[in-house]
């Protein structure tokens, strides 16, 4: 029988060299830089192409997000500007029709007054009554419009009296019996008024021969 063949105490022994090529340090738990890692041995392997896509894509992600977001608050900005727009028009639009249906009821002394200063009677203290009532209405927007002489607009004149004159170019309001008035561009009340039409003046007769 043949026996086991052992090395000579001073034969070379062939060395196995184990690579760790582990990314955690098993000992300390911390990652392995490329300089550790050729310390052991291994061949450093760059991380920087692999960092650098995952940086686009992470900074292509949040520019999409950015620019979602700018579109939304400028979406929200607009649509809260024209609610403001709105509302304002709307509560405009109310105290103008509660101030012109308040005038509206004043509308008759207005009348009254007109109609004493017209016959002298608009004097003393009932003058300047009528005066800060004038005055005050004046403020709140109440505008009296129709005078003689201007030219007849049917939206905003109410013809009851019809006559024709050489005297004028077109319809013309010749005489106001009762004032108009508007709020704004509200129309409260038309004025009435007399027209005067246009009418040719006669031609001369030819005059006869002898």
């Amino acid at each position: 029988m043949t026996e086991p063949r052992h090395a000579a105490p001073d034969e070379e022994q062939p060395q196995v060299v184990v690579t760790d090529r582990r990314r955690i340090d098993p000992e300390t738990g911390e990652v392995r830089t490329p300089a550790h890692a050729a310390e052991e041995g291994a061949a450093p392997a760059s991380d920087e192409p692999l960092v650098a896509e995952v940086v686009d894509e992470v900074a292509a992600e949040l520019k999409t997000q950015l620019d979602e977001r700018t579109a939304d608050l400028q979406r929200l900005t607009a649509e809260y500007a024209n609610y403001r727009k709105r509302v304002e028009r709307d509560r405009e639009a109310v105290i103008n029709n509660a101030k012109a249906s308040v005038a509206s009821e004043l509308l008759p002394l207005l009348d009254d007054i007109e109609r004493a200063a017209a016959h002298g009677d608009l004097t003393g203290a009932f003058k300047a009554v009528a005066d800060k009532l004038v005055s005050t209405l004046a403020k709140t927007g109440l505008e009296p419009f129709a005078h003689e002489g201007e030219a007849f607009d049917p939206s905003v004149h109410e013809a009851v009296q019809h006559s024709t004159s050489p005297d004028v170019d077109g319809p013309t309001v010749t005489a106001v019996l009762r004032r108009g008035y508007r709020f704004g561009d509200k129309l409260v009340r038309p004025a009435l008024v007399a027209v005067t039409d246009h009418e040719p003046a006669p031609s001369a007769a030819p005059a006869e021969e002898i």
